[in-house]
Order: C-alpha cells, then structure tokens, then sequence
C-alpha cells in the first residue's frame, strides 16, 4: 500500500463516523514510492485492525469475500483481456481503445474507481498525475492489478479450443505513470476514504452485483468532492437475487419504490430524489455501450452497459 494513502483512510467498521487509521509496525519497500509491504492499519476508536500483507490492505468493514467466481484465475484472464486487449503484445487486429477512458475528465483530478477489477480504469485515470486509487473485493484481482503497476508487465493465457491455451503479455506504454497509483481491498459499499476527497469517481458494472445497490451509490457520493467534481456511472442492470433480494434492487420491478427501469432510478438520485445522493448532479452525457468477457477465441460474454458521466 503507497503511504500517500494513509491521509486518507478512515476505518470501515465505524461509519458514518469517521475515524482516522494508524499504521503499525510496518515494512516499507521504497524502490516503488514508499510501498507498505506488510504491515497493520489500526483504529483507535474501535480497535479493529486491517492486515497489509504483500502490499495489499485489506480495508474491508466485515471479511466476507466477494466470491470463489472472482478469484479463479480464469475469471482474472478473462478481465485482463477485457480491461487490456489493446495493449497486448502482439497485438490483436481490430482492438478498438479503451472505451471508458473517453469519458474521463481531461482535468487532473484526484481520482477513485469502485469494483476496479484488474485495474484498467485506474491506470488511465492516474496518467494526469494526481492520485488515483481503486478498490475491489476480490483480493485476486487487486494483486493482479498491483503487479501491473509495479512490474507494468502481466503475462496471461486464455482458452483457445478445449485445452489448448494461448498466451498474452499486457505492457503498459512507458508514459502512463503509476507512482501516483494505488490498488486496495475494500467494500464499495463502506468506502475506507474520507468525505470529498476525489474530483472523479467510477462505478461500472457494480451496482447490480452487490449487496446494497443504494448503499453503494450512496458511498460513492460520500467521497466524491462537494463541488467541481465528476461521476462515471455504468450498469447493465442485470437484476439477480443471489447478490441482493429484490427488495433492494433499484430497479427490474413492477411495485415498491424502485419501480421500473434501474437507469431512469440512478439517474433521479443523481438529480437529487429524496436527497440520498446531495449535492445533486448534473447529467453531463449518457449512452449505451457494448463490451465483452472472452471464455475462449471463439466465444465471448456479450453484454451491454448503459452509462452516464455527472457534474456537479
């Protein structure tokens, strides 16, 4: 964990009280900015400790993990094909760019990525060199991603046919700067961060996948800056009841208070309905965009996001 963090994080356990954590006993490696290698972040308000172990903090409010599906190393490579296949050595005809880069401030800004997954999102939030950090529940995918950053180097293999494998290598291109870059364990429904410290933040692909859609939304407020900041949101809205019972979700229903279609919902709480997300946003731009998750060369999940970039 970079020690620019340690301004910044606030115990999980405790919100929405915001407690400062302490590091103890640490290890520092300062060939990669000051990294914390191992090490313990402690709350003196509630005693709760959160490990540092190979870098990684492990800032999660309860330890429930968000899945075997997430850790396969499968499910990794399959990511980092989806987050990463424009920059693979050798390259893949007809790769278009990173989508979701387009819809990024062009303004440095400190920035924070929600369920980052492998990290893409977050190295190109960083390349404006103000902070950038991201948090996933999977530990497997935050190992991954930090490695990039440090090595900026990953190598991986997908399923060709049966069981024949091809191998990838992503490289990052030598002016991305990653010392401003971090990658953390945490829940995107209790952020570790204090209020208002990101100009930028993103939640893609999430909200349908946790526990408690509006709590999630409501965090993602909560750290975003009062003023001259901005939101990435995305979503296919794929309702299921093994992540949340459907009471929760916000939206795929006939009757309760989330009625209706889940993106005309997150786009009233962003306008400020029942002052859950305030100050209220403005919709910048919205739209629809397809992406895929491979499974093997010829067979890809299809999926498609509706998205919306907010100011305020």
């Amino acid at each position: 964990m970079k020690t620019f963090l340690l301004q910044h994080l606030i115990c999980p356990a405790c919100l929405p009280r915001e407690c400062n954590l302490v590091v103890k006993t640490h290890k520092i490696d300062r060939r990669y900015n000051d990294d914390i290698i191992s090490g313990e972040l402690v709350c003196p308000k509630c005693n709760r400790i959160f490990p540092i172990k190979e870098g990684v903090a492990y800032l999660q409010a309860n330890q429930d993990s968000r899945g075997t599906r997430y850790e396969d190393p499968d499910m990794v490579d399959r990511y980092l094909w989806s987050h990463y296949s424009d920059l693979l050595e050798p390259p893949q005809a007809d790769v278009p760019p990173f989508f979701w880069s387009s819809c990024l401030t062009q303004t440095p800004a400190a920035s924070f990525d929600a369920g980052c997954a492998v990290g893409r999102l977050v190295l190109e939030m960083g390349r404006s060199g103000n902070m950038a950090v991201g948090c996933d529940l999977s530990g497997s995918f935050i190992r991954t991603a930090r490695n990039l950053m440090k090595t900026r180097r990953c190598r991986f293999s997908l399923p060709l046919e049966g069981k024949i494998r091809e191998t990838f290598t992503v490289l990052l291109p030598e002016s991305w700067q990653t010392d401003n870059i971090d990658f953390i364990v945490a829940d995107a429904q209790a952020l570790p961060f204090s209020r208002g410290i990101f100009q930028q933040v993103s939640s893609l692909n999430l909200l349908d996948r946790v526990p408690h859609p509006l709590a999630h939304l409501y965090e993602i407020n909560r750290v975003a800056a009062p003023t001259d900041a901005s939101l990435l949101f995305a979503d296919p809205f794929s309702w299921l009841t093994s992540p949340a019972p459907e009471e929760r979700w916000l939206g795929g229903t006939i009757s309760g208070p989330y009625s209706g279609r889940g993106n005309d919902n997150v786009r009233d709480l962003l306008l400020g309905k029942n002052s859950i997300m305030m100050p209220a946003w403005n919709i910048a731009h919205s739209g629809r965009h397809e992406w895929q998750i491979p499974t093997h060369r010829n067979h890809s999940e299809h999926i498609i996001s509706d998205y919306m970039v907010a100011k305020r």
